[in-house]
């Protein structure tokens, strides 16, 4: 069994509370996950409460169970602050990659009218971001360690697996094969923290 780290236990004891009381409180759904900038349900403090609320009870399982199996292992590689300063900042990038996308998509669907429709981002909500920041620093960092995935359950170098999601992540997006999942959050969040590996290198 895995040895839990102080950041990754308090991550996973947040998440969740919060999912729990989203479950007992379903009017928390209209404020934590994170709506258009340009819509009127938009609040600032979104920009992270996104990070903490999920959809359902397979969306929170799936990005606790990536947290528990790649969290430990790199925040002892990093430090606890460092690691929590990465976590956030993927969840972030995650979050602007995922507007940026749409903005993207609306211009390249309504020419000069694609402001109109920027208010029509669909909301954002889940840790998975950031699971996917934490997925690519452990195949930068420890890219011939060996993992199991969890569908197929195959045994698989890091590096590879990155490449893998990564793939799958950009072909579901583009082909649009996954509605209702955040394929474009997902790689922003792989994105910013690959950005970040690169910067942080020499101090890892």
């Amino acid at each position: 069994m895995l040895r839990l780290t102080d950041v990754v236990k308090h991550l996973l004891i947040i998440n969740v509370l919060v999912f729990f009381a989203m479950q007992i409180f379903p009017v928390l759904y209209d404020y934590l996950p994170m709506a258009s900038p340009w819509s009127d349900s938009f609040m600032p403090m979104q920009i992270v409460t996104h990070m903490f609320a999920h959809a359902n009870f397979t969306h929170i399982f799936l990005n606790m169970f990536g947290l528990y199996m790649f969290g430990p292992i790199l925040e002892s590689r990093m430090g606890p602050k460092r690691f929590l300063a990465y976590y956030l900042i993927t969840g972030l990038g995650a979050g602007v990659i995922y507007i940026l996308s749409f903005m993207v998509q609306f211009y390249l669907r309504f020419g000069d009218q694609w402001t109109m429709a920027l208010p029509h981002i669909p909301t954002v909500l889940g840790a998975s971001g950031a699971i996917f920041g934490l997925l690519v620093a452990f195949g930068m960092l420890f890219p011939n360690m060996r993992v199991m995935l969890l569908f197929p359950p195959i045994p698989m170098k890091a590096k590879y697996m990155v490449i893998l999601f990564a793939v799958i992540e950009i072909v579901s997006g583009v082909g649009n094969l996954q509605p209702g999942v955040a394929n474009f959050a997902h790689l922003g969040g792989a994105i910013t923290g690959a950005i970040l590996i690169l910067f942080w290198r020499k101090r890892l």
